[in-house]
């Protein structure tokens, strides 16, 4: 399958920008994800094998990009760093190492679609009507694997 990568590049930069930016809520770590998401994509173009839509490809080597770099920034960052906002009670809840390695195990093990439509819905904040069009179903059908996914991972945490 031939592309015409410039034209990629032009056509979709922006949107992977915009979907790493939900991500991770940072514009400078959003531009170098998107950036190296675009580098490897070039290096791994022949992969792509067209049953996605290539912007699905593309969010997918971006999601996996941010979250390598995301654990690689973890694991190097100090303990004596602190974290610019206040923590809330939620926030607390959310960050204890027990409940989170819990959570991840779950998430872990989630059977597609459930494990990317829970995290594209929770982590990437999209809409339903974007996750139903990146699988290529209605925003109702996205609802409805979020909300079983959701009930898969209350009944795992309990």
């Amino acid at each position: 399958m031939a592309f015409d990568l410039e034209r990629v590049y032009t056509e979709f930069f922006l949107d992977v920008y915009k979907y790493v930016l939900s991500l991770c809520r940072d514009e400078a770590v959003a531009e170098e994800v998107t950036q190296e998401t675009f580098f490897k994509a070039i290096q791994k173009i022949n992969e792509f094998n067209g049953t996605c839509k290539i912007y699905v490809w593309l969010c997918q080597i971006a999601k996996n990009t941010y979250f390598s770099q995301y654990k690689k920034r973890k694991r190097n960052a100090s303990s004596a760093e602190t974290d610019l906002y206040a923590a809330t009670d939620t926030e607390t809840e959310y960050f204890d190492k027990d409940a989170v390695t819990r959570l991840h195990v779950l998430l872990h093990d989630l059977d597609e679609p459930y494990k990317e439509v829970f995290t594209l819905r929770v982590f990437g904040e999209l809409p339903f009507s974007l996750i139903g069009e990146l699988f290529g179903k209605t925003d109702s059908w996205a609802r409805l694997v979020y909300y079983r996914a959701k009930k898969r991972l209350q009944e795992g945490i309990k």
